[in-house]
């Protein structure tokens, strides 16, 4: 989780650092934080969408110019050619409910994450999944 931790310093994102490493078979496979599309300008430099709105954490996550940690991460390992079946996601915040989608989908098998986020639904399909999500 320490790992998560560091990634999470490379974030752009003027609300909250997030940090992901995905681990499969005792090695690091794909890391990500959250941040700007690469090319584009970040929030640092334009200001945030979301404060401005004054939209409330946990909604509207289509107004952020940001990539969230795991979906960057799952991004990386795609772009390397990396399987990322039977993995552990370690993020330093409780994954919402579209990264959640992606993780069941890329076949993660186990989240474990420091901090909460305010998404129930996330941990709703994480229960239906039957992929456990646990706060460390």
């Amino acid at each position: 989780m320490s790992i998560a931790d560091l990634v999470a310093q490379r974030s752009t994102c003027q609300r909250r650092h997030v940090g992901c490493v995905v681990v499969k078979d005792k090695r690091i496979v794909s890391t990500g934080y959250n941040g700007a599309p690469a090319g584009t300008r970040h929030c640092a430099e334009v200001g945030c969408i979301r404060g401005q709105m004054g939209i409330a954490s946990g909604e509207r996550y289509e107004l952020c110019r940001g990539v969230h940690a795991e979906q960057n991460a799952i991004i990386q390992a795609a772009t390397f050619g990396v399987d990322m079946s039977g993995a552990v996601c370690y993020t330093t915040h409780q994954p919402c409910f579209i990264c959640a989608k992606m993780l069941i989908n890329a076949r993660v098998k186990k989240i474990y994450y420091q901090s909460g986020f305010p998404d129930r639904l996330a941990i709703t399909i994480f229960k239906e999944a039957k992929i456990p999500c646990v706060k460390l």
